[in-house]
């Protein structure tokens, strides 16, 4: 039975044994999933766990079996046969934790040798209280975004209510209400009130209705309503687009004193990705015959906000900044992509997002900071990226489908998030993550000159193909002048 194939919120599973009193062992959310504790599943089994909340590594031992698992690790050993798990083992509060696959890949084997084993594993789902965790509003100039966050995944229905106001059910979600006086030139008012047993968001505008497009995302569980303005924003992004592209600006992560991300053998960041970020300059220059301007071509520093203020400056038409990525696991690997948003794909974007803008430090005398600066208010102060954010997705996605396609190397996926650097940009922006400078073979990888010739031709190759495609779209504009594009 599949969890997530429930349309309302779904918070605890019950595992029984056929045959067996009834033992149950209910889930709990971690990172907006669902895991078990590791010592009930062990109580069940009538054997216990091997491991202290500071442990490293536990074990499970049930007859002949044994289970090795590290913390922050998917994969788990079973009787010294490597299982990957759908996410991580975790720690939390001294408790071990793990996922929801556990049940179905490995607890089949420990079944079998327990005290009491014989029968299959059923799982039955029950259903738990959904409440509202919270409602803000953020108005832009061609949007205006509504996020609904609660505290477990919920279904939702778009539904039309009239010219002066739109509505949203959002299925099962029992507790939780909330009104928010916008006022903005567009919505006049949103929200959100009980109606039998699912939630009503009730967005009410001031003049003509705008378009709404829904996004769900997780970690935490987040309903995003992105409610479009009807008319002029939107043509006059189309027409602006027509122009051909003259210039990118390339941006070479950190620099100077800000080395940025450094592997287990000394290989730092800034290093790197100067040397990528000039690799792809001579590429561009030589065959898309379109300027481009570096917002550092040696070692020094450049704090965030000058780089995209140089950008602007330049009246560039793209900003491509160019980084490596670092975790404290270090097997984690691959390549990722990412565009501004205010709601973070998930808590991986936003730890990413957070390593990188915590260069703000370092940006004041002594490194600390001469007041307090909250990062995400920064972003949404300037919001020229806003009129961009479509383009910004498209850029991405075409040259991050150009680097998983040529190089050798895990696709983490295009993301969001709140990245500063990218927070002023008048133009679409984007940032690369080529890869983990902490993960040992990434490393040496990322040391090798031929490697990061692949790195740039593959960079430039996704930024020939949107060039490529750019030019179609004003081509074709131009032989249907009464079309305007859709972003």
């Amino acid at each position: 039975m599949s969890v997530r194939g429930l349309a309302g919120a779904v918070v605890a599973l019950l595992l029984a044994w056929a045959g067996s009193a009834g033992a149950v062992l209910p889930m709990v959310t971690h990172d907006g999933r669902p895991y078990v504790e590791l010592t009930k599943v062990a109580a069940s089994l009538q054997t216990r766990v091997d491991a202290t909340p500071v442990s490293t590594r536990a074990r499970l031992r049930s007859g002949d079996n044994v289970v090795t698992l590290t913390r922050n690790w998917s994969q788990v050993l079973v009787n010294g046969k490597p299982v990957v798990l759908d996410a991580p083992v975790r720690v939390k509060h001294g408790v071990w934790l793990v996922p929801r696959s556990f049940v179905g890949r490995v607890l089949p084997t420990l079944v079998a040798g327990a005290p009491a084993a014989a029968a299959p594993v059923r799982l039955v789902a029950a259903a738990a209280e959904v409440a509202l965790a919270d409602l803000r509003v953020r108005s832009y100039p061609s949007f205006t975004r509504i996020v609904v966050e609660t505290s477990a995944a919920v279904a939702h229905r778009v539904e039309s209510s009239g010219p002066k106001e739109a509505r949203v059910r959002l299925i099962g979600l029992t507790s939780g209400a909330q009104a928010d006086d916008v006022r903005d030139g567009f919505i006049a008012e949103v929200r959100l009130e009980r109606a039998g047993p699912d939630g009503l968001l009730r967005v009410v505008f001031e003049g003509t209705a705008g378009t709404i497009r829904a996004t769900t995302l997780a970690d935490p569980p987040r309903l995003v309503l992105d409610v479009t303005r009807p008319t002029e924003p939107a043509v006059r992004e189309g027409r602006e687009q027509l122009a051909p592209l003259k210039m990118i600006v390339f941006d070479a992560g950190h620099g100077g004193h800000d080395s940025g991300a450094t592997g287990p053998t000394g290989l730092m960041e800034k290093d790197l990705v100067l040397d990528v970020t000039r690799r792809v300059t001579k590429l561009v220059e030589e065959r898309l015959s379109l300027k481009v301007r570096l917002t550092r071509d040696a070692d020094y520093f450049v704090t965030l906000r000058d780089r995209t203020s140089f950008a602007n400056r330049e009246r560039a038409d793209l900003f491509v900044s160019i980084h490596a990525n670092a975790h404290r696991e270090s097997a984690t690997d691959g390549v990722e992509t990412y565009f501004l948003s205010s709601e973070a794909t998930d808590s991986a974007a936003r730890q990413v997002a957070a390593l990188e803008n915590g260069v703000v430090q370092l940006e004041q005398p002594g490194g600390r900071p001469t007041g307090r600066v909250d990062i995400v208010k920064a972003i949404l102060w300037d919001l020229a990226q806003s009129e961009f954010q479509a383009e910004s997705s498209r850029l991405a996605e075409v040259v991050h489908d150009s680097m998983t396609q040529s190089l050798r190397i895990s696709n983490r996926g295009v993301k969001q998030a709140g990245f500063y650097v990218l927070g002023g940009a008048a133009m679409p922006a984007i940032l690369i993550e080529i890869g983990f400078v902490t993960n040992p073979r990434e490393e040496r990888r990322l040391k090798d000159t031929k490697y990061r010739d692949e790195i740039a031709r593959a960079i430039f190759a996704g930024l020939a193909e949107y060039k490529r495609a750019w030019d179609q779209r004003a081509r074709a504009a131009v032989e249907s002048p009464s079309l305007t594009r859709t972003r």
